[in-house]
């Protein structure tokens, strides 16, 4: 979507609060021993005491209020009573919302308790990967050159990217145009961003794989050299200089 009007931002600010305080409380509440349904739960609960609705649920009848992707599943993963958190488990949420007919999505992998498997390089790497290219985003800015960025910085930082998978405009519906904001450089994609559009910039830094294969589920895609994925994702407004990060009280760079 397009801001054209002060309601409108406040709408987005509202429904982007949503999804960001509940993927900040979510992240404090996950601790070794509990089920990714349970803190499943804990996210849904939030939202709805927020008035907002679960994205994945309305839009595709996914199986979970949030996405919660454990170790080497890079992303989608169903919660599940069977799926217990473990100290050192590189954990990635994944939330987003409905809020008074508005749409924001955000995201973020952290490692649980202590980095025993030393899954935080890859972590820290994802986070600035993720600044760094919505520092760069400003109106009349290529698609691609962004893409073209993230992809250099993993490389620089001895990773891969996954290209199936990306970001994408939000605002009225959880998928708008653009959409795909891709991780790499796509010489094919010639749209540049425009000012005052809301769009959901996220990061899928790899350490292994360059593409994300369903797995027989039909929802949870793992790497398709295995390996681990982080991901981070702000929902942002477009500007003529620095972008709006709508979703700034997810914590994710603190």
């Amino acid at each position: 979507m397009s801001i054209t009007t002060e309601n409108e931002r406040i709408g987005m600010q509202q429904a982007s609060d949503a999804v960001a305080i509940t993927l900040k409380k979510m992240r404090e509440y996950a601790r070794p021993g509990i089920s990714t349904k349970e803190l499943d739960e804990y996210g849904g609960e939030l939202l709805a005491q927020m008035g907002a609705r679960s994205a994945p649920k309305l839009t595709y009848d996914f199986p979970g209020h949030t996405c919660i992707s454990i170790n080497e599943e890079a992303a989608h993963g169903i919660p599940s009573a069977d799926k217990l958190l473990k100290e050192g488990d590189l954990v990635n949420i994944d939330v987003s919302a409905e809020l008074n007919g508005y749409w924001a999505d955000n995201g973020g992998s952290f490692v649980l308790g202590e980095d025993i498997h030393g899954h935080g390089k890859l972590v820290e790497a994802s986070k600035e990967i993720l600044r760094k290219a919505i520092s760069n985003i400003k109106g009349g800015v290529r698609i691609s050159e962004i893409g073209r960025l993230i992809e250099a910085e993993a490389k620089k930082a001895g990773y891969t990217v996954i290209k199936n998978l990306t970001g994408h405009g939000v605002g009225r519906s959880l998928h708008e145009e653009p959409h795909e904001i891709a991780n790499y450089c796509d010489r094919y994609n010639t749209a540049r961003f425009k000012k005052n559009s809301v769009v959901a910039i996220e990061t899928f830094i790899s350490t292994r794989s360059t593409i994300a294969d369903t797995q027989a589920d039909g929802w949870t895609l793992t790497g398709n050299k295995g390996g681990f994925v982080a991901q981070h994702e702000h929902t942002i407004m477009v500007t003529g200089g620095q972008p709006v990060i709508f979703t700034a009280q997810n914590g994710i760079w603190d």
